[in-house]
């Protein structure tokens, strides 16, 4: 075997099953980029970014993610058709035959870690089959020093193998693509999918598991910043409902994008880098991220304006789910590490296409914990295969399919961050629609959800007046700066008053029905929080 590259001297391929023909360890960027071009598998738009196209695969395949059913998860993991177990006897075979694929073949394989609080660093060992994949493991997972490559050992492996179909029939999976977590032999299996999210959700996938269960820390779906006093802000919410574009605050310093812990004493990055949706993106409404689409950054399954090598970010003919990845520090105010102290804000972001949620409100303790066990929002088109327009759905924790746990596991452990820190506040923040339902509404402005929450983590909505929404009991403020009084209150602004009221019912009992498959396991003061329906609708 042939190995290119800076590798850890003390290990080989060979220790893996694998005998491949040519291995390149660590390459740079601009050596992966190179490499790409040379296999004429990508091509530069005109800021020197590289762009793919994923094939088949422009989204996550939940149906077809799979866990290891074995002595570590068989009585800890939420089995269902979010874990859906397979046997170890199954993984076994299916790595073998992995294995025997990439036989004799170029592989590009990379030396990577997660989490950015020392305390809790997991190594991973990542083998791609494309260059432009292991790019993306460079520019999404955290980049040891040249010295820590030469001595790392992985906790945990990534192989890579698009190319390789399993046999549904032989190999028990649903079709011939496929992501497998081994919690025991500490294996993310992938085949049949170019889609490099499944890499990134994939050790979310982990963590999830081994941050609460084995050291009671919160993993969280989310985006955080730091403002200039130290004061730390958490966005939640799923892709699509603006985590990565409202946390890119020129004003303050982001932490990360998508994924973080809460310790004890620190919030941190679980990443080194940004997956950012780049449809319609624009210098004037996203500054940061369109800067940061240069040399070393990957763009996914975009379309160049005809005849030139210019994206048109707004085309969405191979995927409304268009995708940049690029570094963290490509965000010129990211921080170095990518961890704070304890968060002062936490805001719940949620895509609502009925239009009845408030733009902004305060939440108890017991709202938060509700909220966040709820997790409404709507599906954003091309997030997931099948998805092509927003679609209503609750997702636990603002990351139901992320979650090898069962949900209360992480509302507690929420629930016990709150007890801890009295001084945070909570907020629900609707980046949906308003004036009505979808189809009839407008989706709320950037600019006005920008200045709510700039105006929340500023203490300018300490002291105003708040009045309570009449059906879920959340604390909607009566003023806030640079936003128009009138769309406060979501009421307000539809022409037909009962009609907001009849859908606003339709909403509550959406969110108590869903609530009834946890309200065994939640105690009276969350059960409390619940929305209740307006007699006069």
């Amino acid at each position: 075997m042939q190995e290119f590259g800076k590798k850890n001297p003390s290990v080989n391929l060979s220790d893996l099953g694998l005998n491949v023909g040519i291995a390149h360890w660590n390459l740079s960027p601009e050596e992966l980029v190179k490499a790409s071009l040379d296999l004429g598998q990508g091509v530069l738009n005109d800021t020197g970014a590289l762009c793919v196209n994923t094939g088949k695969f422009t989204g996550r395949s939940p149906k077809d993610k799979f866990t290891v059913k074995d002595a570590i998860t068989e009585n800890s993991a939420d089995w269902g058709d979010v874990n859906i177990p397979i046997s170890p006897e199954a993984f076994d075979k299916l790595y073998d035959k992995v294995c025997a694929y990439m036989a004799g073949k170029e592989v590009w394989v990379r030396d990577a870690y997660a989490c950015a609080d020392p305390k809790y660093r997991l190594n991973i060992r990542v083998v791609n089959e494309t260059p432009w994949a292991n790019l993306f493991c460079n520019d999404l997972f955290l980049r040891p020093t040249a010295a820590e490559i030469d001595t790392q050992k992985h906790d945990w492996l990534i192989l890579q193998a698009p190319g390789f179909l399993a046999d549904p029939a032989v190999d028990g999976t649903r079709q011939g693509n496929f992501t497998i977590v081994n919690f025991t032999r500490k294996i993310i299996l992938i085949g049949g999918s170019a889609y490099t999210g499944e890499m990134k959700k994939g050790i979310f996938g982990v963590l999830n598991f081994v941050l609460p269960h084995d050291h009671k820390v919160l993993s969280m779906h989310c985006s955080a910043n730091e403002g200039k006093d130290g004061d730390v802000a958490l966005f939640f919410g799923l892709s699509g409902t603006g985590k990565t574009t409202l946390s890119a605050d020129s004003q303050r310093a982001l932490i990360g994008d998508d994924e973080h812990g809460w310790a004890d004493n620190s919030v941190f990055n679980f990443e080194g880098g940004c997956y950012a949706k780049c449809i319609d993106l624009s210098a004037e409404k996203e500054p940061e991220i369109y800067a940061a689409i240069k040399p070393g950054a990957l763009l996914e399954n975009i379309k160049f304006h005809e005849g030139t090598n210019k994206v048109d970010y707004a085309d969405a003919s191979i995927t409304e789910n268009t995708r940049a990845a690029y570094p963290i520090d490509f965000i010129k105010n990211s921080k170095e590490p990518s961890y704070g102290g304890q968060p002062k804000n936490v805001f719940f972001l949620t895509c609502d296409a009925f239009g009845i949620l408030p733009p902004i409100s305060k939440l108890t303790k017991a709202q938060a914990m509700y909220h966040f066990i709820s997790g409404y929002t709507a599906k954003v088109a091309g997030t997931e295969v099948g998805v092509t327009e927003p679609q209503t759905t609750f997702s636990a924790c603002f990351g139901r399919v992320f979650l090898p746990l069962h949900p209360t596991k992480y509302a507690e452990l929420l629930g016990k961050k709150l007890e801890a820190d009295t001084g945070v506040n909570v907020w629900l923040v609707n980046t949906g629609w308003s004036g009505g339902a979808y189809g009839t509404g407008s989706r709320m402005k950037l600019s006005y959800t920008r200045s709510m929450i700039t105006a929340a983590m500023t203490g300018q909505l300490d002291n105003v007046s708040y009045e309570a929404h009449p059906v879920f009991g959340v604390l909607m403020p009566n003023t806030v700066p640079n936003v128009p009084a009138e769309i406060l209150s979501p009421r307000n602004t539809w022409a037909d008053k009962e009609a907001y009221d009849k859908k606003a019912n339709e909403l509550a009992g959406l969110f108590i029905k869903n609530f009834a498959k946890y309200a065994d396991q939640a105690n009276e003061e969350i059960r409390s929080a619940a929305p209740v329906a307006l007699v006069s609708a």
